[in-house]
């Protein structure tokens, strides 16, 4: 399976991401950003549908925006004012091989967040 998923795991609970907003966006040929669709995890902490179906998969750069000073506040964990992480966390990677799957999971705490390419 080709496109792009994503996960976010919640390391200062221990739990899933879910209600987590996730701006897509795709590099176009001028070097500007083009926003193509806004998600929100589900209660896994995943989103219903891939980010980018497999049929869509193109050679590029994309971005993927994670809001995690928004999500933070709604649990009510604002710890430090402001946030350490910033609000909203952007991760731009390359799909170098359209036929590939692209798996993008975050990590993350107020403090902190991480990712890596996973399965």
């Amino acid at each position: 399976m080709a496109g792009i998923s994503t996960h976010v795991l919640d390391n200062f609970t221990g739990r899933p991401g879910g209600g987590m907003r996730i701006d897509f966006s795709v590099r176009e040929k001028d070097g500007s950003w083009k926003l193509v669709k806004t998600v929100t995890t589900n209660a896994d902490g995943r989103t219903d549908q891939p980010v980018l179906a497999p049929e869509a998969a193109a050679v590029g750069e994309y971005e993927l925006s994670f809001h995690l000073g928004d999500f933070y506040e709604r649990q009510g964990a604002r710890l430090a004012d402001p946030l350490f992480v910033d609000r909203v966390v952007p991760l731009r990677f390359t799909i170098f091989d359209a036929k590939q799957h692209y798996h993008v999971p975050m990590l993350c705490t107020p403090w902190s967040c991480s990712t890596y390419r996973g399965s």
